[in-house]
């Protein structure tokens, strides 16, 4: 069965949560993570499926407005993005194929690697991330 619109578009917004959960694991949200993770979105996320949000924008781009959302907010638990991500994972399987959670990890990875400095923290929550996958 395929998933409704609103699905799709709560998988985007919820990984906007767990990639900016990735960038801010060390407490730190560099400019170059966002700018890494939009050039993702645009090239790859967009290619997803054709589900456009309320705004007859791809619904991809939720993940930046997620992502910028809750770096303009301050918001500074990455420990909860991360855990109401994999909630969300878990009530919705289905959507999280090989080839997507491949591209999740790819994107993930891509973040973390962004800054010069490769981050323990933010290293140690893609790898989390790819045991969840293994499950």
């Amino acid at each position: 069965m395929k998933p409704s619109q609103n699905t799709v578009i709560s998988f985007y917004e919820n990984l906007g949560k767990l990639f900016y959960a990735v960038a801010a694991a060390d407490n730190v949200v560099e400019e170059i993570e966002f700018n890494v993770l939009k050039e993702i979105v645009k090239n790859k996320w967009t290619k997803i499926d054709s589900i456009d949000d309320d705004f007859h924008s791809d619904a991809a781009y939720k993940i930046e407005t997620v992502f910028d959302w809750l770096n303009n907010e301050g918001f500074s638990n990455s420990e909860t993005c991360y855990n109401e991500f994999l909630e969300f994972k878990n009530e919705h399987p289905s959507l999280f194929t090989k080839s997507i959670k491949s591209l999740i990890l790819q994107t993930a990875t891509k973040i973390a690697a962004s800054v010069a400095d490769l981050n323990k923290s933010e290293l140690m929550l893609v790898a989390r991330l790819s045991i969840e996958f293994k499950k």
